[in-house]
C-alpha cells in the first residue's frame, strides 16, 4: 500500500489507526491523504492563488499540502476542492470572528451556502433532503471545511471548542440554494455577485430549527407561524444579535410570492413580528441583558438588530416545510466567489 503524506512508514493499512492516535478527524473513517490524492486535490486549484491567513486558535498558516490533504481526508474529489477555498477564505474574514466561533460554548458551526452554477457541475443538493445525507458534494464540502478548522486550526473537543453540548452541524452543514425553484431574485446576486458567479456563503450557525405548516393558505399564515419560530427566548440572536437565516421550502415561497411578498418586505414584517415578550425571559436574565446593554422594545425583545440581518433564501423540496437557522450572534454571514 502506499505511503500517506509526510507520514513515511504508515501505509493505508495503518492510517486510520494514527489519524486517531494523533487526534486527527472527527471520528469518522477519513480518506488517506496519499501523495497522488493530493496533488490531484493540488492541480483543481491550478492558477489560483492558494494563499490563507493564520487559522485560530493554533495560529497556524495552511499551506497548499496541509489544505489539500484536509479536503481529500474529508472525501472530497478536486473538483470540490475550489468551493472548500471559498468557504475557508470567507471565515477568515475579521467579521465573521473565527477565534470566538471555535471557542465557544454555543454549539455553532460553519453553515455553508452554496449559490450559482458550480451547484449543478458538482451535483450539490438544493433540493429535498438537502440539509441530510446522502449527497457526497454536500457532505464532503461541509466536512473539509471543519477539518480544516480542526486539525490546522486546532479547535479540536475537549480543548479549545468548548461546546456544551455540540450538534450535528459539526460534522458537516453544507447546502445549495434552489435557485431554479425560487421566486425571488438569487441569495447571491443580493449579496452583490453577478448572474451566473458561483458564489460560497459562511456564517456560524445552529442547525435548522424546523418550520411546520401545513395548514396555511395565505402569507399571512405563514408568517404567523415563522414569526412563531423565530420568537425564542433561548437564542443567542435575542442578546448577542448578529445574523440569522430563514430557508424558504418551495412551496411555502411561492404562497409568500403569490401574496405579493418580496424578500425585504418579508424581512421587515418578521423583524416587527417576532418579537419575545418580556414575560417570557426571567428576570435574572432580564438583569443580565441589561447589563449587557440589551433592553427590550416595549414589552419585547428583538431578534437580533434589524430586518437587515435576517438571511432570506430558498431551498429543499416538496412539502411545506420551511427552517429559521439561529446564529452565534458575534458572527457576520461572509460571502466570497468560487474560483474558476
Amino acid at each position: 500500500m502506499s505511503a500517506v503524506l509526510d507520514l513515511p512508514g504508515i501505509t493505508e493499512d495503518d492510517w486510520q489507526d494514527e489519524a486517531l492516535r494523533r487526534g486527527w478527524g472527527d471520528g469518522l473513517p477519513l480518506v488517506a491523504p496519499t501523495p497522488a490524492r493530493v496533488e490531484a486535490a493540488l492541480r483543481a486549484l491550478d492558477g489560483v492563488e492558494l494563499e490563507l491567513g493564520p487559522l485560530p486558535p493554533s495560529g497556524l498558516v495552511p499551506t497548499p499540502e496541509s489544505f489539500a490533504a484536509n479536503c481529500v481526508m474529508a472525501g472530497c474529489r478536486p473538483a470540490d476542492v475550489p468551493v472548500v477555498l471559498a468557504a475557508v477564505r470567507a471565515l477568515q474574514a475579521p467579521e465573521y470572528n473565527l477565534h470566538g466561533v471555535l471557542a465557544t460554548t454555543h454549539p455553532c458551526a460553519p453553515l455553508v451556502v452554496v449559490s450559482g452554477p458550480v451547484r449543478t457541475a458538482l451535483r450539490v443538493n438544493c433540493g429535498t433532503n438537502c440539509f441530510g445525507q446522502g449527497t457526497r458534494a454536500n457532505a464532503v464540502i461541509g466536512r473539509a471545511v471543519q477539518l480544516v478548522t480542526t486539525n490546522i486550526g486546532g479547535a479540536r473537543p475537549g480543548s479549545m471548542d468548548r461546546s456544551t453540548q455540540g450538534g450535528p452541524a459539526k460534522y458537516t452543514f453544507c447546502f445549495g440554494e434552489n435557485e431554479e425553484e425560487s421566486p425571488f431574485e438569487p441569495y447571491s446576486a443580493r449579496r452583490g455577485f453577478a448572474p451566473g458567479e458561483s458564489v460560497v456563503t459562511v456564517a456560524a450557525t445552529e442547525g435548522p430549527h424546523n418550520v411546520n405548516d401545513h395548514g396555511g393558505t395565505s402569507a399571512e399564515d405563514l408568517l404567523l407561524t415563522i414569526s412563531g419560530v423565530m420568537a425564542q427566548p433561548g437564542s443567542n440572536n435575542v442578546y448577542v444579535k448578529g445574523p440569522h437565516f430563514l430557508v424558504l421550502g418551495p412551496e411555502h415561497a411561492a404562497t409568500l410570492a403569490r401574496d405579493g411578498w418580496t424578500v425585504p418586505a418579508l424581512q421587515q414584517r418578521l423583524w416587527e413580528q417576532a418579537r419575545i415578550p418580556v414575560a417570557k425571559v426571567s428576570a435574572n436574565n432580564r438583569k443580565q441583558f441589561e447589563d449587557w446593554g440589551v433592553v427590550p422594545d416595549g414589552d419585547a425583545y428583538t431578534v437580533s438588530t434589524g430586518p437587515e440581518q435576517l438571511h432570506v433564501l430558498v431551498a429543499g423540496g416538496a412539502g411545506k416545510h420551511s427552517a429559521w437557522i439561529p446564529s452565534f450572534g458575534a458572527t457576520a454571514a461572509v460571502s466570497r466567489a468560487v474560483p474558476a
